[in-house]
């Protein structure tokens, strides 16, 4: 994995492009100096008919609630945004990518209280390729449960994708890859399984497709709703449940979901094996649909991809 973005040349900001290296805030902005900021991950495929952006619209319509959570007013509507999230890609040049909008506090307030504070948007998009690694949706990851875990429901606002709720993710990630792993499963205050450090998590036992309850501590992501809207396609059932840790480790299979992500198998949690320590026939099934829905391959009967003319 790098460790550096690969920079683009140009960057959608309040209604303008800016290049990439004058997309700069102040050092005292809230952004900064509190993680006041709300953001989208999005992916965006290359397909024979052109660039294609995975589910823009929904991406787009969760980032306005999380700006209302937060108490953000953004200036700008759900098509204005979608239509610079088209053009940032289509000004880059880019057949695949990865896409950023963000709203931001800028620097003014002095304090907690963000009053006097402008919001900042902006749409950058650079080039990324598999986030756990190039073998990694074929292989699949090891991966440890964290020591460290998820925040208690009404601590802070999980179904918001806010920079700030980043920091924990940051010691998860970091812990993992300390210790050799790819990757993280990450607890709930109540000892129960909740995500990964930036993925949401499926187990496949008997055949059924199995996802951690809805309990305040992950962020519901729109990657996984999808993966249980193929889920259905395929007939493959379906439950959210309570799972425990040790529930992991008896699994026939498991696997991430995340934008990042996409669909990647995990072969061990602890160094205890998962099923066959490779890709199940689940989710290889679901894998294989997803990735051919998104690059254009199948047909889209969800309307889950906006191409960029």
């Amino acid at each position: 994995m790098s460790a550096s973005l690969e920079q683009a040349e140009w960057i959608w900001r309040d209604g303008e492009f800016v290049k990439w290296e004058d997309a700069t805030i102040h050092v005292l902005s809230l952004a900064v100096q509190f993680g006041s900021s709300v953001f989208e991950g999005i992916r965006c495929y290359k397909t024979d008919n052109g660039p294609a952006i995975f589910r823009l619209d929904t991406h787009i319509k969760r980032l306005r609630k999380s700006c209302r959570t937060y108490r953000m007013e953004l200036p700008y509507s759900d098509e204005e945004l979608i239509a610079a999230s088209i053009q940032a890609v289509a000004k880059n040049g880019l057949d695949e990518c990865y896409i950023r909008p963000m709203v931001l506090r800028g620097y003014g307030a002095a304090g907690l209280n963000p009053e006097g504070s402008p919001i900042e948007t902006l749409v950058p998009c650079w080039p990324w390729g598999t986030y756990l690694g190039p073998e990694a949706l074929e292989r699949g990851v090891d991966v440890c449960v964290s020591s460290w875990q998820r925040m208690h429901p009404n601590t802070y606002p999980a179904a918001a994708k806010a920079a700030g709720h980043y920091v924990n993710a940051q010691l998860i990630k970091m812990e993992a890859i300390s210790n050799g792993y790819v990757e993280a499963v990450v607890l709930g205050p109540g000892g129960v399984v909740s995500e990964g450090s930036g993925q949401n998590l499926f187990a496949v036992v008997d055949g059924t497709l199995i996802t951690p309850s809805v309990d305040g501590t992950s962020l519901q992501g729109i990657t996984a709703e999808s993966v249980m809207t193929i889920a259905a396609d395929l007939g493959i059932p379906l439950r959210r449940e309570v799972i425990p840790r040790e529930s992991l480790y008896g699994a026939d299979e498991l696997f991430f979901t995340g934008t990042a992500s996409e669909v990647t198998p995990i072969r061990s949690v602890d160094k205890i094996v998962i099923g066959e320590g490779k890709m199940g026939d689940v989710t290889r099934k679901i894998q294989e649909r997803f990735l051919g829905l998104v690059r254009g391959e199948l047909e889209d009967s969800h309307g889950w991809l906006t191409y960029v003319q």
